[in-house]
Formats: structure tokens, sequence, C-alpha cells
């Protein structure tokens, strides 16, 4: 049987630590803006993606379907996104962002941008790739 890696080098333990040193600085981004983590990841997709189905964006933002709930309906009460229920099957709903979620988009894309050029900077192209690759690879072979 292998030997499993020293705790601190364990995969779990990296991909923590690697949060810890990520995303304090866009935690502060998303707090200056007045919404949370979750919130972020919602509209973020909703930037790329006109109009989406609740069940398709609970996938693409691996936020669970009764959480979305919550985080679309403290959304919609800041007027950054709306929903709409299909004229095809009133069980599906759609969510898309409205005027003031796109302006919020233009006002905190800057300093998201930034923050990825300075992580990206802080390590060299061919180390960044693989970290990217390696991940990505990671998550495909576990699905």
């Amino acid at each position: 049987m292998p030997r499993i890696p020293q705790f601190s080098q364990s995969l779990p333990m990296l991909l923590y630590a690697a949060i810890d040193a990520v995303m304090p600085r866009f935690r502060q981004i998303f707090k200056e803006a007045g919404i949370t983590e979750q919130q972020w990841r919602v509209l973020r997709v909703l930037w790329d993606i006109e109009e989406i189905s609740h069940s398709d964006l609970a996938r693409l933002t691996l936020i669970s379907a009764p959480s979305l709930i919550g985080i679309v309906d403290r959304l919609v009460d800041q007027q950054l996104v709306k929903r709409r229920r299909s004229n095809l099957d009133r069980r599906v709903v759609f969510i898309s962002s409205t005027r003031a979620g796109r302006e919020l988009r233009d006002a905190v894309l800057p300093a998201v941008q930034q923050t990825y050029f300075e992580l990206k900077e802080s390590v060299d192209p061919a180390t960044w790739q693989s970290l990217l690759k390696g991940l990505a690879d990671l998550v495909e072979t576990e699905r």
C-alpha cells in the first residue's frame, strides 16, 4: 500500500492552503462591492451567460440548488438579478443579470482582473499553466 503524504503536503491540505492564500484578496473586493463570495459566483456566470436555468446555474457555480435559492433571493432583493418562469414549463426558472448587476460588473471586474494579473505574475508562466491544467484535469477525472 502506498504511503500517504505528510499531512501538510496532502492534496486536500494544499488545496485549502491555496484557497487561504488566494481568496482573501478576492473576498475583500467582493466585500467592498457589497456581495458575498457565493453571490459573486452567481453574478460571474450571469455576466458570461445572459440567462440560465436555476439548475444549470447551480451546476456551474457548484452551489446546491436549495442553497442557491437563498443566494438568488438576496441578489433579487439587491436588484442585481431577476427571475423569469419558463413559458413552456412553469417548474423551470431562469435567472439573468439586471442593469444594476451589469453596472456592478463594470465596477468590480477591473479589481478582479488586477488581482488575477498579480497572482499570475507571482509564479513563472509554465507553473501557472501547469497549475491550471493540473487542476482542470483532476476535476475532469473525478466527474
